[in-house]
């Protein structure tokens, strides 16, 4: 079993900047694709972006490219998204994910318990 710990949430104003955590307990972090995903109140769950194992890959949904970058640090079991010029759309609570597999944008095994980012305007 996976444990995802995501950390980094918060409030901050339209235009501003966070940037989220996800740490595991995995020992072998680097053999799993990971991504984020969020969920407004009242919406299904989105996917955000994913990363490959060595973090040579990414891919974005079209509603954050140019705004967010995922990356990774194999060596402290860490992956990140940082997230700039924030706008209130993209309030949500953002999960951390992630699968021994290739997957990108659907199909994860393992999940986090989500960190709340509220952006005011």
């Amino acid at each position: 079993q996976v444990q995802l710990v995501e950390s980094g949430g918060g409030l901050v104003q339209a235009g501003g900047s966070l940037r989220l955590s996800c740490t595991t307990s995995a020992r072998t972090f680097s053999r799993y694709t990971m991504a984020w995903f969020r969920q407004a109140p009242g919406n299904g769950r989105e996917f955000v972006a994913s990363i490959n194992r060595s973090g040579g890959s990414t891919y974005y949904a079209g509603s954050v490219k140019g705004r967010f970058t995922i990356s990774r640090d194999n060596a402290k079991n860490t992956m990140y998204l940082q997230m700039n010029n924030l706008k209130p759309e993209d309030t949500a609570v953002y999960y951390c994910a992630a699968d021994p597999k290739d997957v990108w944008d659907s199909d994860y095994a393992y999940w986090g318990q989500g960190t709340q980012v509220t952006v005011s305007s």
